[in-house]
């Protein structure tokens, strides 16, 4: 099970190393700081509670007041929040905050930039597995607070039939006919297919999800037509360099961008002290 605190003090523990030894010696330690999160280029923020808990578990007295709300679309020059406290921990914190809340408002303004390529068609926008190792949670949820649907959390969530298993199991009908044996029916089967005749293999073994790997869009095109309501269909193999509005007019249920997580670009966001730190 997730847990946001223990990855917090990792994090915390792997920046921190010995100790903030520029902060130690330039800080006093009784000084006092305010602080302000600025957006500096448009996005939609994400992953603001996680301020609160970072701040916390450095330091309690440090406190931080939320200006906006995870979702939002920022311009550049926002404030996003404020923090004041010990300017000690606010210091030493910045970075482990900046890190996790610039990433995942980076993965909310991409794949909200995705969705908005698909509006007005029956296409959703998902994610692939292809995340930070520890972070999946977090950018799964970024996802959707970008507008996008999960797909599989992980291994155990369903059975997707890859080209690696198919060629293990010998065809795609004896793959789907070993894992219909082995999952409850609760549980749904998609294969991965190349080509035509791939879909029809797919389609005659009862796959529930047919996913096009890397198809062309009239090669799509025909493989929407052919399966015809009979399985989800899912594009997906590059998406994110695809153009997904004519993806989605192929008329795929499903479009699957693993760049929306693992070549993301971080949102911009920096943390200002005030001028008038104060002593107590």
């Amino acid at each position: 099970m997730f847990d946001l605190d223990s990855l917090i003090q990792t994090a915390l523990k792997e920046d921190i190393g010995w100790g903030d030894i520029t902060t130690e010696a330039c800080v006093p330690p009784d000084l006092q700081a305010v602080g302000a999160f600025i957006a500096k280029e448009p996005m939609v923020i994400c992953g603001l509670f996680t301020l609160q808990r970072v701040f916390a578990a450095m330091d309690e007295r440090v406190k931080v007041m939320l200006h906006c709300q995870d979702g939002s679309m920022l311009l550049a020059g926002t404030m996003v929040a404020e923090v004041s406290g010990p300017a000690r921990a606010i210091l030493t914190a910045e970075r482990t905050s900046l890190n996790i809340l610039q990433r995942l408002s980076g993965i909310a303004t991409r794949t909200r930039e995705a969705v908005t390529q698909v509006e007005g068609t029956q296409a959703r926008v998902c994610d692939t597995r292809k995340t930070t190792p520890g972070l999946r949670e977090l950018e799964k949820y970024a996802v959707r607070i970008g507008g996008g649907s999960n797909h599989r959390m992980g291994l155990s969530d369903g059975v997707l039939i890859k080209d690696n298993h198919i060629a293990a199991a010998g065809s795609i009908a004896k793959a789907v006919d070993a894992a219909r044996k082995r999952i409850p029916h609760s549980i749904k089967i998609e294969v991965e297919t190349a080509t035509i005749d791939d879909v029809r293999q797919a389609l005659s073994s009862g796959a529930d999800i047919i996913m096009f790997d890397n198809m062309d869009i009239p090669m799509m095109t025909e493989a929407v037509r052919l399966v015809n309501g009979r399985a989800l269909t899912e594009a997906s193999g590059n998406m994110g360099d695809k153009p997904l509005r004519e993806v989605a007019m192929t008329g795929v249920d499903l479009i699957s961008i693993g760049a929306l997580t693992h070549t993301v670009h971080a949102a911009d966001i920096n943390l200002k002290l005030g001028s008038t730190p104060k002593a107590l």
